[in-house]
């Protein structure tokens, strides 16, 4: 995910998961957890995880057809054996390809976990641990903060809680800046407070993956190989774009326009491939899910030492305060979200979005031995979250808890809202007129985005940003204020957004970008 989606999306699922309850205590996951489950949990009724099986492809099939999905694939883990995965609708809409269980999506920020999985399976080596400060391995990767910089540690950036503020980077990978680069140029960016602030950004799992895989001597796309997608037979999950390219039985992406899905092609997220980079199948996703259920352990054998996982999987930062009394505060483990189901059960899961077209999800629940992914080839419209939620409280409780499609589509509407500051404006009727297009003309300089151009072009000016020079028509507006469409999934959902050009002796001095100001950095001045 990049942009305002991350943020959103994190909250949708700990706005709605069923729970998230601050009362609950932490609780190890274990192979036998499902005979020892937390003393106050309700008791799940007999035969109902067969009946959640059983009822699950009618909720597929109702929850595809209120949301228009064009494809999804779901699979199901109960006491260590995948029962079901199966393919629902096509690969991309409007043709005949079907999704089986073997299509693979690209499964966005679900990546996290499983990125927190293959950390923890090094850290089983012993030559790094969560609480070793990054700067040991990454030098280069500073802060604003001098002391954070030196002491903010690898678990401090999976949790999301080193200060840095929420997408942070993720501007830079639209403007086609690469993974080493964004993270250098982080150190611009001001910090929040550390350790008692929680900021969605991809870039921070990014940093913490980049630290274990320096740490392991081999780049993170090899080291997840080797650690994890070998060992667990996962032979269609990568971290790397062309990998998924490569599989000819592939989900195509679906943007949400008006309504109604729309293909999109592929998102290319290498430069945050620890963070939202994956792709792979629900086959693959429930051999993980089996290795998360029985606390590192896989057919049998011990893949990640007893009490690794332990920290990934249990709160380390309030990803939401309660706002009163009477609410539940939602937390973040390392790469997890981590909930506590309506029944009093610890869960843990993750949720997945692209604007450009990929909505997935998993949730795991130890204490009752299952585990479910959601994959899905459209934008995130809540339908992946309400098939899991469906499932889950069917397993355990014998029967859905509310109406979850509609809740989860109603908060995710959200995501669809232009981003920028003059979408919902209208042109003024009578502006006031610019200068000369030759005055605003020139070469500009900003530390953290870097050099822009402002052109002429075809009578009119062109925005040139980024070291690919993505180049941006822009067009008057009012007086010497212009817009453009900025890159990335904000260009999806129509934003328009201004640049505000200072003039000196009638020749521009620099220009602001409000889109581009969220952390004071948006003004470029003439170089």
């Amino acid at each position: 995910m990049t942009s305002k989606t991350s943020l959103i999306a994190g909250a949708c699922v700990l706005a709605l998961g069923g729970s998230l309850g601050a009362w609950a205590q932490p609780v190890a996951v274990a192979i036998d957890s499902a005979t020892n489950p937390p003393a106050d949990a309700v008791a799940i009724p007999a035969d109902s995880k067969a009946r959640a099986v059983q009822a699950l492809p009618g909720i597929v099939e109702d929850i595809m057809k209120r949301s228009g999905v064009p494809g999804m694939a779901v699979a199901v883990v109960i006491d260590g054996k995948t029962v079901l995965a199966n393919g629902y609708g096509t690969r991309e809409a409007g043709k005949a390809a079907p999704v089986d269980a073997q299509t693979v999506f690209q499964i966005a920020s679900i990546s996290k976990s499983l990125s927190a999985t293959v950390a923890a399976m090094e850290m089983s080596k012993g030559a790094v641990s969560w609480d070793d400060p990054v700067a040991r391995y990454l030098p280069d990767a500073r802060l604003s903060d001098a002391y954070v910089s030196a002491h903010a540690t690898i678990g401090d950036f999976f949790a999301h809680r080193s200060g840095l503020p929420g997408t942070a980077g993720d501007d830079l990978e639209d403007l086609g800046f690469k993974r080493d680069d964004v993270i250098a140029r982080l150190r611009l960016l001001p910090l929040d407070a550390w350790r008692t602030s929680y900021h969605y950004a991809n870039f921070s799992t990014t940093i913490g993956a980049e630290a274990v895989a320096r740490a392991a001597g081999r780049p993170w796309e090899s080291l997840a190989d080797e650690r994890l997608f070998k060992p667990l037979g996962m032979k269609a999950t990568s971290y790397r774009f062309s990998d998924f390219m490569a599989h000819d039985n592939r989900a195509v992406l679906h943007g949400y326009q008006k309504g109604v899905f729309v293909p999109m092609g592929q998102r290319d997220a290498d430069q945050q491939a620890p963070a939202g980079g994956a792709s792979s199948t629900v086959i693959d996703m429930a051999q993980w899910l089996k290795l998360l259920l029985a606390d590192g352990q896989y057919q049998g054998k011990r893949l990640i030492d007893a009490g690794v996982l332990l920290p990934a999987l249990t709160a380390q930062a309030f990803s939401a305060r309660a706002h009163d009394l009477d609410s539940r505060s939602g937390f973040y483990g390392y790469g997890f979200n981590i909930n506590t189901e309506l029944g009093g059960r610890p869960s843990m899961g993750h949720s997945g979005a692209f604007l450009m077209g990929t909505g997935t999800t998993f949730k795991i629940v130890p204490s009752a031995g299952i585990g479910i992914v959601v994959l899905t080839n459209g934008a995130p419209v809540g339908a992946a979250e309400s098939v899991a939620a469906s499932f889950i409280d069917t397993a355990l409780y014998g029967k859905p808890t509310r109406d979850w499609y509609a809740a989860y589509h109603g908060a995710m509407l959200g995501f669809f809202e232009p981003q920028a500051d003059l979408s919902a404006q209208a042109r003024p009727v009578k502006p006031a007129p610019a200068k000369a297009l030759s005055a605003y003309a020139g070469r500009f300089d900003n530390a953290y985005y870097g050099a822009a151009d402002i052109q002429e072009s075809d009578g009119g000016l062109v925005l040139v940003l980024g070291p690919k020079g993505m180049r941006f028509p822009v067009r008057h507006w009012d007086g010497d204020t212009f817009a453009f469409s900025p890159a990335g999934e904000a260009e999806l959902v129509d934003s328009l957004a201004s640049i505000v050009f200072k003039t000196e002796q009638g020749k521009a001095s620099g220009f602001d970008i409000k889109f581009y100001d969220d952390n004071g950095l948006g003004h470029w001045a003439r170089k």
